[in-house]
């Protein structure tokens, strides 16, 4: 007989996948998708996401299921996300207020980009990222900027993995891949020439930590016959790199909970 602890390692694995299964751009999922998405039975994700939505995290639509606010409050929680994302928030506006363009914060998980957040332009085009959206980091300006600033056995396993095609300009080629990380590790500036979507381009820049590793990336977004990236990327530079300056005096300042001021590592 299992025990206590390997069923509910299972049953968190599988609602895990039943969450998983959901995608920006879905407003609500019916049981047969799910299933199918989540790689579980149909009555084992339809037993799941009744649960979930007895949680809050899930709730009903008619038939279908879409997450929850519980979710969107959760994640709010998250130090990283939220402390990055406070700091960042008057460089931010103050960008899109410079370049009238859409500006995003991001960081990596795995291989792709989190949008933590968003400010978008009046009139702007229609953006493939949303606020709690992933894409390919090697598709976009703020992946490649985190990436070239990331340690290497990060760099490696992007390399090492399926690049895939976002758009016809994408590129999925290791080795230029490679090649434009050593550039923006010179020039702290990485673009997007409509790699992530027709008609967009972007220039990014990387949000440093004291010890010279991203902790996310800057962009500006607009219309490829519209934005000229020259223009914008050293407005992009400066915002990243004051907002770098600006989180490694704030960690300095306020020592990690639990630590004094003079304390070393274990």
């Amino acid at each position: 007989m299992p025990s206590d602890s390997a069923e509910t390692g299972s049953f968190l694995r599988r609602a895990v996948a039943v969450l998983n299964a959901f995608r920006a751009d879905d407003d609500g999922l019916g049981a047969a998708e799910l299933a199918r998405r989540s790689g579980l039975p149909k009555s084992t994700a339809h037993r799941i996401a009744l649960d979930l939505v007895e949680a809050g995290l899930l709730e009903r639509q008619g038939p279908r299921v879409r997450l929850g606010l519980k979710l969107f409050e959760i994640g709010q929680r998250v130090p990283r996300q939220r402390v990055l994302r406070d700091a960042a928030a008057p460089y931010m506006s103050d960008l899109r207020e410079a370049t009238r363009q859409t500006v995003h914060l991001a960081v990596l998980e795995g291989s792709e980009v989190v949008y933590v957040e968003i400010l978008g332009s009046p009139g702007g085009p229609p953006m493939p990222s949303q606020v709690g959206g992933r894409l390919p980091a090697h598709v976009t300006g703020v992946g490649k900027a985190i990436l070239a600033f990331s340690p290497p056995e990060v760099v490696r396993a992007v390399l090492d993995a399926e690049l895939v095609r976002t758009s016809d300009r994408s590129v999925i080629a290791p080795g230029l891949l490679a090649r434009e990380l050593a550039r923006i590790r010179e020039e702290r500036v990485a673009y997007d020439r409509e790699e992530s979507g027709h008609g967009i381009v972007c220039a990014a820049s990387p949000v440093l930590g004291p010890d010279g590793e991203a902790l996310g990336a800057l962009s500006v977004s607009g219309r490829s016959s519209r934005m000229r990236l020259a223009s914008v990327a050293p407005a992009v530079h400066t915002a990243a790199l004051t907002l770098s300056r600006v989180l490694a005096a704030s960690s300095h300042a306020s020592p990690p909970q639990g630590r004094s001021p003079g304390s070393s590592h274990p």
